[in-house]
């Protein structure tokens, strides 16, 4: 059968939109059947079942008009019934579909341009779709293209066979951007949106310099090396922490090059953003040291459970250590994870003096003892009355100075003043009117009981909906600044698991959970783990 011009002529105009568009053949001559389909309606009767077949070889139009198979006519424009259906196919049954062969038609001007629109609809989702398959698998990837315009300081760029953005707070400070500028950025994110697929690039993102130094160090690339840890002030400072696998390799070596080699093409990217390279250690004090670099650091203190840690820097490296507006000790926090104060040797000096002093008026008003023996106690790692009252007795009496009976007499006051401090608590807490039946829980004194009751928690139940937040505090990080959210038992030794254990005791009590489902939960929680590797 001979092709006619016109339909040889569809067929190079679905061939030249699909290779234009990068779409597949099918889907522009699916689309095009979508077209001829809604002018065939505008003739034939919107509410007709209309279906367009194009051959994909001949490019020849084939149209039918689908009447489904009912028992009882209801629109004589879409349905038929069975009898007559079967006299056409014996084979018919209800649900099943009759096709009619509809004579060829002319398109009109106006079912022309309709048609136009439909096809073009198509295509552009086809596109979209092309788009978003092919760059979604690129996040993480750094991509190169070329500045296509700027608008209100976004730069739109054209990478090939889609756009991407970078959004004016993803670009380094002070960077300008022109037509024609070729770009590097990171796809951070692609996802779809109403105008088809949005690529976002950034070139501000920490794992930017991450991949840049993968391309520039083939240790890293290679893995030989790993980047644990990147800070960033953009067009400014950078921090990142680096360690080798192999103890033959030095990483930060490795990373700087020969002569500068290697972390210069970097910096040149970056638009001369300084970059310190700091070796990884899994010990945290010595890491932080490394991570304030350049500054040297005396001593450090950390508190673990809080993630904090105080640094002592002497007087002169002071300004060193804080940087310019804060920023070496904030990237150090940023790139350990620790909260990180620093003071003076003479600053420490001071505090530790005022908190001895603390300490020793603690003993002479509680014990009732002058200043010496207040300071003897102090001076021996005593922070707290409870520690003399239940610590063992030699330990008070192998003080110099102190004899058996003098710490006997140290210990009997001790208890003495928790007792009394313990009954005023309790009249305290009654008149708050907290129940006696908070006591059944493992660890809350009365002391905490006050503290609970000076926030309106004043039964088992009340207890029960709170949540470990609440009584030991929480943090949150915000632009690198960590702000710190106290609880109610912030001023008691408590740590957070067994803040949970209390609150555990109490849905107990208040039949909110049961011994079984704290058995599920933990075998839950042990299973997890496993059913990981074996993923894996």
């Amino acid at each position: 059968m001979a092709v006619s011009a016109n339909r040889l002529e569809l067929l190079q105009i679905a061939d030249a939109v699909a290779r234009e568009k990068v779409i597949d053949r099918e889907i522009v001559l699916a689309a095009m059947a979508d077209a001829i389909q809604k002018a065939a309606r505008s003739r034939y009767g919107s509410e007709t079942n209309i279906r367009a077949d194009i051959n994909s070889k001949t490019g020849e139009i084939r149209l039918q008009r689908l009447l489904e198979v009912v028992e009882t006519v209801e629109d004589y424009s879409t349905q038929i019934a069975l009898p007559l259906a079967r006299d056409r196919n014996v084979d018919a049954k209800l649900g099943d579909f009759i096709a009619d062969p509809l004579p060829p038609m002319d398109f009109g001007r106006i079912a022309a341009q309709s048609a136009k629109q439909v096809i073009v609809q198509k295509v552009r989702e086809a596109e979209r779709d092309r788009q978003f398959d092919e760059f979604k698998d690129r996040v993480g990837e750094i991509i190169n293209g070329t500045v296509k315009r700027v608008e209100y300081g976004n730069v739109i760029v054209d990478l090939g066979r889609g756009e991407g953005i970078i959004r004016r707070d993803e670009m380094i400070p002070r960077e300008t951007m022109r037509y024609g500028d070729r770009v590097r950025a990171y796809v951070y994110d692609v996802r779809r949106e109403q105008r088809g697929p949005q690529i976002f690039l950034s070139r501000t993102h920490p794992q930017f310099m991450v991949k840049l130094f993968t391309m520039e160090v083939p240790e890293i690339y290679d893995g030989v090396i790993q980047i644990k840890s990147v800070a960033r002030d953009p067009g400014s400072r950078a921090k990142i922490a680096v360690i080798s696998n192999d103890s033959s390799i030095d990483p930060v070596g490795a990373c700087v090059g020969m002569r500068g080699s290697r972390v210069q093409a970097v910096v040149g990217e970056l638009q001369g953003e300084k970059i310190d390279i700091i070796p990884w250690s899994a010990d945290p004090a010595s890491f932080i040291v490394n991570a304030l670099q350049p500054a040297e650091v005396a001593k450090v203190v950390l508190d673990e459970d809080a993630e904090r840690i105080e640094v002592v820097v002497p007087d002169e490296q002071l300004s060193l250590a804080i940087g310019r507006r804060g920023q070496n000790v904030r990237l150090a926090s940023q790139l350990t994870g620790w909260d990180i104060d620093i003071m003076t040797e003479a600053e420490e000096s001071e505090r530790r003096q005022k908190e001895f002093n603390e300490r020793t008026n603690l003993f002479m008003d509680a014990l009732d003892v002058d200043e010496m023996v207040g300071q003897v106690l102090a001076s021996e790692g005593f922070a707290q009355v409870e520690e003399l009252a239940y610590v063992d007795l030699e330990e008070i009496a192998s003080i110099d100075g102190f004899d058996g009976d003098t710490a006997e007499e140290i210990q009997t006051r001790a208890r003495e003043y928790l007792e009394k401090l313990e009954a005023e608590m309790d009249a305290k807490r009654k008149a708050l009117g907290v129940a006696d039946e908070l006591r059944s829980i493992d660890g809350i004194t009365s002391q905490m009981m006050v503290a609970l009751g000076e926030d309106g928690i004043k039964t088992i139940e009340d207890f029960a909906g709170c949540a470990a937040d609440d009584l030991v505090g929480w943090s949150e990080r915000k632009d690198g600044e960590t702000k710190k959210f106290e609880g109610l038992f912030a001023k008691f030794d408590i740590s957070r698991t067994e803040a949970e254990q209390m609150i555990v005791q109490a849905r107990l009590a208040a039949g909110w959970i049961t011994e079984a489902d704290i058995a599920a939960e933990a075998e839950a929680e042990e299973g997890e783990p496993e059913e990981a590797e074996q993923g894996s």
